[in-house]
Order: C-alpha cells, then structure tokens, then sequence
C-alpha cells in the first residue's frame, strides 16, 4: 500500500505496527523513499559547515538541552517503546533515562575531546586536531531503541557532524516521536529522522553525500553496509549480531551461577545483542547448575515477568532454531512451546545436550533460550567458547584467578566479563571482533570514531630584510 506524504509530497510505503503484547495496532507511518533519502541528505550537507563552526561548547549545551527535553518526555516515550516493542514499561523508561544520560554524558566530553602537541624540530610547532566527518547516517535497532540512538546521535552532533537516522522499522513511532522531540533543540537540519525500512536504510547507506555510517543491528545487514560503503568510501562502525558465550566452571555455587546464566539469557526476552547465547558448564556443577536454571526459568515462566518477542517473525525464527536444534539431539527441559492466544510471547526456556553445531550454538538466537553444553574442564569450555564467528562480548564464572586471567587474554571478543553477565565502567569503550562488527561504538572512543584527525605542522619562516 502507498500513500502520499504530505511532509514530503513523495508516494511512500506505509509500515504498519502491531502490539506484540495483544496484536491490536498502533499505527502507521510513510516509510521515506529513495528521494525524499537523497533530499535529506543534500540538506544535511548544506547544514554542516555551519553546525561545524559552532563552538564545541555551544555544541555541548545544546545537547545538555535535549536530554532535558528527552527527559521531561520519558514516560510517553516508555508507554510508546512498550506499545511497539512489548518492552516492559520499567525497562523501557529504564532504557529512555539511559539515553539521558549519554547524551549528557557527551555534552561534556565533547567539548574536551582534543588532538596532540607532538613533538617536532626545534623552532617548530607540530599538533593534531579531530574535525568532524560530516554527515554521519545512524541506524539504531528496535532492542533498546532510545538509549543506542541517543548515544550514536550525541557523539556525532557534540563533534560537529549532522545526522540522519532511521531508526528502525519495529518501532517507527518511537524514531519518529524522538526527532520529533529533539530536531528542534538544534540548526535546521542538523538532525533529521528518516523512517523506513531496509529500502530506506539501501538508499541511505549509498548516498554520496554521506561521510560516515554508524550501525547498531544484525550482522547481515551490517555486511550489506560495509559493502555499499566501500563503494561511497564512507567510513563505517557497526556492533552487530552475538553469540555470546558463558563459562560456569567448577568451584563456583550453582545457584548463584544458575541466576547469573537466567539474567543474560532471559533479560528483554533475550533479546539483547549481549545476551548469553552458549552456556559452557563444567560436569562438576552441571546437575545442580541445570536444576537452579530450570527453576529460574519456570518462576519467570510461572510469574509472567518476561515480555513478548518484538513481533510474530521473531517469534517464528526463534522457534525454528530451537526445532531445528531438537531435530539433532538438544533437549528441551522447560519451556519451547509457543504459547495461545495473541501477541508473540515465547517462554524462558532451558535446553541441555546442545552440540557446537546446532542452530542454537552457531547463531544468534534472539529470544529466551538458555542453551546448555556440558564440558569436562576449563580448557575444554574455553576452547569452545572461542571456536565461534562471532566475537562481542563472553563471560566466565570462577572463583579461579589464573582461569579468569586466561580468559580474559583468551577469548576471542572485545568485551570479557568476569563473575556479572551484565555491567561495566561508563568510560570503557570496545570493539567487536569478526561477524560482530567493528569500530569504536560507545564510551569516550566514539568522539574519535566521529572525526578525522589532520596534523598541523608550523615552521619558522623567514623575515624579509
């Protein structure tokens, strides 16, 4: 179905969203079009050379006063982040107050980001200086929807870049209401918000006007980036699909490791990039290990406390791995049964006997699922916790130092946990490694991902006489 816009004057498609906690819908949004994408992009680079002269402290301010105006809006964005994601409201404001606090985060790291005084010849004056990129496109994903776009927008504007981005087509409402809120906190089209779905990000990621590409999303999508920007010469990050890893290894309690391994894989529905994905678990532990995370599983089950999946192909392809993982031995303990009724939930669920080359263990699964290997030792789990494509993030459980040293130096990822599946410093800044992206995504390295450094060099010259 088409529809005229009348923002634009462009015959668009629409994207209709659904509830997925009850099916009813939400609504309806233009997705813009190939031209509407190339009209914002031509106005996005005729905004940038004044938003670059702006003073990083103006810039600064100016993002301190969005996440103001973001802040004063958290509870419509939550209520409207449920509606369209089935996000429980608590985490969803959760998720909006994050993005407060990145942006105000970068709203005073922006204006510190700063080059080198090197050292040169002797009379001579040698330095270094970022300068932003450009136009930057940013296309943030559905999860966590508010927060991820936050902080990829704030580091590209607190820097000097504009931006475009589309956020995604599983929560179009949330993308739109967001730039609603915060477009007018800057210069015209400094900031604009494409909506649409992957014809809209093609068209997006292929324009020439576009200096950078900032992608937070699946890893088939991010390869169909890197390779549409290798013939724009943009320059590219992405943090992409995981399949992340968890080793419990003997000595630890079992219970204390069982809520650990359910907090990773059922968080969001398990609908997290970091998620736990693969449970290494050593023989000395197992059965009780087993036992305390099917217990985690059936008191979230039996208590209502997960969320639905995003939408009903979610739900769909979650469920194909776990059959297709049934089909070649893996064992379902609790849960796996696609509920009745409407909505797309899915239950936390425990599988046991999965080998390293079922769906479940070589790919990304994007929902509920905690699924369990047995292992014989620690180096057996570290082995096959690092024989994987992807590479975000792993975590190891012990209360062995030298087994969390080796860890740490071993594992293949840019992110090593050790003993909390979840947390960190707000300063750290990592890098994926393989199918999971690269480049700097957060924290204080983003400002130089946004930028591009140019060496000064100052001689002596020489005076007429």
């Amino acid at each position: 179905m088409t529809v005229t816009d009348a923002r634009t004057g462009l015959d668009d498609e629409l994207i209709t969203i659904s509830d997925p906690r009850t099916g009813e819908p939400v609504g309806s949004l233009p997705a813009a079009s190939a031209t509407a994408v190339a009209d914002a992009c031509r106005r996005s680079e005729a905004a940038f050379p004044g938003w670059a002269r702006v003073a990083p402290s103006e810039r600064g301010a100016a993002l301190a006063e969005a996440a103001t105006v973001l802040e004063k809006h958290a509870d419509e964005l939550a209520a409207l982040t449920q509606r369209e994601t089935g996000k429980p409201y608590d985490d969803a404001r959760g998720g909006v107050l994050a993005g407060v606090g990145t942006l105000r985060q970068y709203a005073e790291l922006g204006p510190l980001h700063q080059g080198e005084r090197l050292a040169g010849a002797v009379g001579a004056v040698d330095y270094s200086v970022p300068e932003p990129r450009g136009v930057v496109a940013v296309i943030t994903p559905w999860n966590d929807p508010v927060a991820i776009a936050c902080g990829l927008v704030g580091a590209a504007l607190v820097t000097g870049n504009t931006v475009l981005h589309k956020p995604s087509e599983r929560c179009p409402h949330v993308g739109e209401r967001l730039g609603e809120l915060l477009e007018p906190v800057f210069p015209a089209d400094v900031l604009r918000t494409l909506t649409g779905g992957g014809e809209t990000g093609a068209a997006l990621v292929s324009q020439p006007h576009v200096a950078m590409i900032a992608h937070v999303g699946s890893t088939a999508t991010g390869e169909r980036i890197s390779r549409a920007a290798a013939l724009t010469g943009a320059h590219v990050i992405r943090e992409n699909g995981g399949n992340d890893a968890l080793i419990v290894d003997a000595g630890v309690d079992a219970a204390w490791a069982a809520s650990q391994a359910a907090l990773g894989s059922f968080a969001n529905s398990g609908q997290i990039c970091t998620s736990v994905e693969r449970i290494f678990v050593h023989d000395d532990i197992a059965d009780a290990f087993i036992a305390a995370l099917c217990a985690e599983a059936r008191e979230r089950n039996d208590g209502g406390e997960l969320g639905p999946l995003v939408d009903e192909r979610m739900r769909r392809e979650v469920h194909e791995q776990l059959t297709a993982s049934v089909a070649e031995g893996a064992r379902v303990l609790v849960g796996g049964e696609i509920p009745s009724g409407p909505g797309s939930a899915y239950p936390a669920t425990v599988v046991v006997d999965c080998a390293a080359d079922l769906p479940l263990f070589g790919e990304e699964t994007f929902g509920p699922i905690a699924a369990v290997q047995r292992v014989a030792s620690f180096e057996d789990a570290l082995a096959a916790a690092s024989a994987d494509r992807y590479g975000l993030a792993a975590t190891v459980l012990t209360d062995s130092l030298a087994h969390a040293e080796r860890a740490a130096a071993e594992l293949p990822v840019g992110t090593v946990k050790v003993n909390a599946v979840f947390g960190g410093a707000p300063g750290g800044s990592a890098e994926p490694r393989g199918a999971s992206g690269t480049g700097f995504g957060y924290g204080p390295r983003l400002l130089d991902e946004m930028t591009r450094l140019k060496v000064v060099h100052m001689g002596r010259a020489e005076v007429a006489s």
